[in-house]
């Protein structure tokens, strides 16, 4: 597209745009900065279609302008009603810009959560924006527009929560510079899935270690939001986290991540070619048809390596059974509740945005960023299919 057609010509027109959604006379908010810039973007590709400017007087002209015409869409952000530009004398037009503006709702979003990142954000949003209609931003306007993301950010890690029978927590670590000095900072994350086996994302804090102090202020702050009828806790097992867990959830049984048991026993094992064959045995385990049948397999594979690798038989005696309390569930069940693997595929996700950034000049633009991912994937989790295929019984598991 030529780059004279591309770039709107009036030099306020993306204060125009933004000014509604950040002086809060924008009753959508995003929705409406979205609005605004398909629509403005669908009027620049117009002009390029008819290869000609608003009233412009050229031999190049193709057609003419023809008004417009609303479509109301359903998005991410709630149905918006756009303006789709027309022509007459049998040029054909169909906006492009619509359908990828409305994929980049996303992109638009996380660009916009990027702002402070240094070498990040303006570049990233001056992307986003140049793919939509051409516009370029400002450090100063993405600031302005950021704010105004943080309050719906905030307001979406401090909604109320219900009941969740199966609770799921990880973290991840980003590097941060705090008081000049480069730091790892854990971003602890929590998911939960209902009764009816739909699955969101309940809370995301970033603290300075997974120390209990901060597990148990993040949980803490769960229940309080409302979180409660926990059924099921999975998680690995660290240490931090696990006397939170015990604080917080009193009670409540806890599956240890069968992924992360896979992995630590390769810790115990003597001898490299004997990795594979304790892979299999513990495979044998944690894929039995129903507890009985894990126990023997584990009391076979503890006599096995008894002689031979007697760490690891005792290694596997005290740990292995904290991966099997998902044999309490429906079988339909166990194979996505016997890991953190769900968690883990998130926290892939949240490294895929991160590692463009390398290093967050503060706490609080992590905290921003993965706010911005969470909330969007949270959103298509609510609205998608269910996560378990049945809902989970009522009944309080038995230890």
């Amino acid at each position: 597209m030529n780059t004279e057609m591309t770039h709107l010509q009036q030099p306020n027109v993306l204060d125009s745009i933004l000014q509604p959604l950040l002086d809060g006379s924008a009753e959508g908010g995003l929705a409406d900065l979205v609005r605004l810039v398909l629509n403005e973007a669908m009027k620049i590709e117009r002009n390029h279609a008819l290869k000609a400017q608003p009233y412009q007087r050229t031999a190049a002209r193709l057609g003419r302008a023809n008004g417009f015409k609303d479509r109301s869409i359903p998005t991410a952000l709630g149905k918006i009603t756009f303006d789709i530009p027309q022509v007459r004398d049998g040029i054909p037009f169909t906006p492009t810009c619509l359908e990828l503006g409305l994929r980049s709702e996303k992109a638009l979003k996380l660009a916009l959560a990027e702002m402070y990142v240094q070498g990040v954000s303006t570049r990233k949003i001056t992307h986003v924006l140049e793919t939509l209609c051409g516009l370029e931003i400002s450090s100063a306007q993405v600031s302005r527009a950021a704010a105004a993301l943080d309050a719906e950010l905030t307001q979406w890690r401090n909604r109320p929560l219900d009941c969740f029978a199966q609770l799921m927590l990880d973290a991840r670590y980003e590097k941060v510079r705090r008081s000049g000095q480069v730091v790892d900072c854990a971003v602890l994350i929590a998911i939960g899935i209902d009764p009816d086996g739909k699955r969101s994302i309940l809370g995301v804090s970033v603290s300075l270690s997974e120390a209990e102090v901060h597990w148990r202020n993040f949980l803490s702050t769960l229940q309080a939001r409302g979180l409660h009828g926990v059924q099921l806790v999975i998680s690995d097992d660290h240490a931090g986290l696990r006397a939170a867990r015990l604080a917080r959830f009193v009670g409540v049984p806890w599956q240890r991540c069968q992924f992360h048991l896979q992995q630590n026993a390769q810790a115990y094992v003597p001898k490299l070619d004997q990795r594979e064959e304790v892979a299999a045995a513990l495979r044998a385990v944690f894929d039995a048809p129903d507890r009985p049948e894990a126990e023997r397999q584990l009391k076979l594979a503890v006599a096995q390596y008894q002689a031979r690798a007697p760490r690891l038989a005792l290694w596997m005696e005290e740990n292995i059974p904290q991966g099997l309390t998902v044999f309490m569930l429906p079988p339909s069940q166990r194979r996505r509740l016997r890991t953190s693997n769900l968690i883990e595929r998130l926290n892939r996700e949240i490294k895929r945005r991160t590692r463009v950034v390398s290093l967050f000049p503060n706490e609080a633009s992590v905290l921003r960023l993965v706010s911005a991912l969470l909330s969007e994937t949270s959103e298509d989790w609510e609205t998608g299919k269910r996560y378990l295929p049945e809902a989970t019984p009522s009944t309080v598991l038995a230890p």
